[in-house]
C-alpha cells in the first residue's frame, strides 16, 4: 500500500475525480478525509469509501470560506495529529466569451479554482513544516496550459495554479514538502454533462487516444504524486490528456 496511514485531505471529493481519488487513496491504505459542500453526496461518498474497507472521514467544506478551511484542518489535526497529503481538487466552470462574461462569473471561478488553493495550502503547510514532510497536489487543466474558447476565467485560474505549484516547490521543497500539479484533459465527469454529443465526439478526437479520460485515470496520477514513488518529483505539472497537446 503506497499511502498506508497517510492522512490525506481531498477537496471536491463528493463526485468525479475527487471521489475516484478518495477510493484510490483508501485502497492504497490512506486515512482519507473527504471534503465537499455539505449534502447527501458527501455522506454517500464517505459510505462508499468506507464500504471498501478504507478509513474515511467526511467534513463539509466551502473552499471559498477560510474560516471553514481552518476548521477542517483543525479537526483533522485533533483527530489524527498530522496532515500528510493535500489534494486541491475542487473546481467549477462558469463559461462565457470575454465580451459576455460577468464579473460574478469571473470571481466565482477564481475564488474556487485559485484562491481556495492558496487558502487550503496555507492552512496545512505549517503542520507539514513541523512534520518535515508532506505532499500537495494541485488540480490544473490542459486549459491552463493552452487556453480555451469561452473560458477566460477558468484558463486564468488554472494558469495560476501552475504558478503556485512552481513557486511553492521552490519555497517548500527544502523543507521536505513536495508540490506538484496535474493537468487533466477532457475527463468523463459531470462537468461535461451539459455538452452536446457532437461536441463531446469532437473532444474525443482531439486526444490521440480517441476517447475521454476517466476519473480513475486521474486518481492514479494523484496517487503517484502523493506517494514516495514520486519522492524526487517536485514542481512539475503532469499533463494527463491522452496526448491532446501533440
Amino acid at each position: 500500500m503506497r499511502l498506508k496511514n497517510r492522512v490525506s485531505i481531498i477537496t471536491g471529493a463528493a463526485n468525479g475525480i475527487g471521489l475516484a481519488t478518495a477510493h484510490k487513496f483508501a485502497r492504497e491504505g490512506a486515512i482519507t478525509v473527504l471534503c465537499d459542500l455539505k449534502g447527501d453526496r458527501l455522506d454517500e461518498a464517505v459510505e462508499r469509501v468506507s464500504a471498501e474497507g478504507g478509513t474515511a472521514l467526511g467534513l463539509a467544506l466551502d473552499v471559498t470560506d477560510r474560516s471553514q478551511i481552518d476548521g477542517v484542518v483543525g479537526t483533522v489535526m485533533e483527530r489524527y495529529g498530522r496532515v500528510d497529503v493535500l489534494i486541491n481538487n475542487a473546481g467549477i466552470t462558469r463559461d462565457a466569451r470575454l465580451v459576455n462574461m460577468t464579473e460574478a462569473q469571473f470571481d466565482d471561478v477564481m475564488d474556487v479554482n485559485l484562491k481556495a488553493v492558496f487558502h487550503c495550502s496555507q492552512a496545512v503547510v505549517p503542520h507539514m513544516l513541523k512534520q518535515g514532510s508532506g505532499a500537495i497536489v494541485n488540480a490544473s487543466s490542459v486549459v491552463g496550459l493552452y487556453g480555451n474558447f469561452g473560458q477566460t476565467n477558468y484558463a486564468a485560474s488554472k494558469f495560476g495554479v501552475i504558478g503556485f505549484t512552481k513557486t511553492w516547490a521552490r519555497e517548500l521543497g527544502p523543507k521536505g514538502i513536495r508540490v506538484n500539479a496535474v493537468s487533466p484533459g477532457f475527463i468523463a465527469t459531470q462537468i461535461l454533462a451539459t455538452i452536446p454529443d457532437d461536441v463531446l465526439k469532437g473532444l474525443e478526437q482531439r486526444s490521440w487516444m480517441r476517447r475521454l479520460g476517466t476519473p480513475d485515470e486521474m486518481a492514479n496520477v494523484y496517487a503517484f504524486l502523493a506517494s514516495d514513488e514520486a519522492s524526487y518529483v517536485n514542481g512539475v505539472t503532469i499533463e494527463a490528456s491522452g496526448g491532446i497537446s501533440l
